[in-house]
């Protein structure tokens, strides 16, 4: 078995995404099994994969984050067609790039939570302006459950990062 420590850091690296990828998916899937929330658009998720997303922004770059995002798109487009491939799509870029901006900030002052919150928010809204551009402009009636959900799902997903990014730390040496 070969040394671990001979191992390329590109070579790493790329095994990583993968990794990352292939948990966003993962994820993705375990989440469609999760029943329709009553009141809110059809398709809204908890947002879970996200969270993956939200990592890979601030660990390995925006290329490799927009990257995984674009896979879950593909994925949701695979697994329930082609709106959810554009709604899917449209989100997880727009709230990946938001992410990775609001990451940049040196001061830090938004926090995980506030990074799940942004990005779910940013989320939300990218995916409204699919669906007004596919059905009709009536779907802003549904922003003030986007935002409450967004802020909801964005707080879980903030302290679901915190919770477990020592965990993927150790695993990205």
């Amino acid at each position: 078995m070969k040394d671990l420590n001979n191992i390329s850091k590109n070579t790493k690296d790329v095994a990583f995404i993968g990794l990352l990828g292939a948990l966003a998916l993962v994820l993705s899937g375990l989440e469609s099994l999760i029943p329709p929330i009553p009141m809110l658009p059809p398709g809204a998720k908890l947002g879970l994969s996200n969270i993956v997303t939200m990592y890979a922004a601030g660990s390995v770059g925006l290329i490799p984050a927009l990257c995984i995002a674009l896979l879950k798109g593909l994925f949701a487009g695979m697994t329930r067609g082609s709106v959810a491939l554009m709604m899917s799509t449209a989100g997880g870029l727009a709230s990946t790039f938001v992410v990775w901006l609001l990451l940049r900030i040196k001061s830090q002052p938004f926090g995980y939570i506030g990074l799940g919150v942004a990005g779910a928010l940013t989320h939300n809204g990218a995916q409204l302006c699919v669906a007004a551009l596919l059905t009709t402009p009536a779907v802003v009636f549904y922003i003030p459950w986007l935002i409450l959900f967004g802020i909801g799902t964005g707080i879980i997903t903030g302290l679901v990062l915190r919770i477990i990014l020592p965990i993927l730390g150790r695993i990205h040496t």
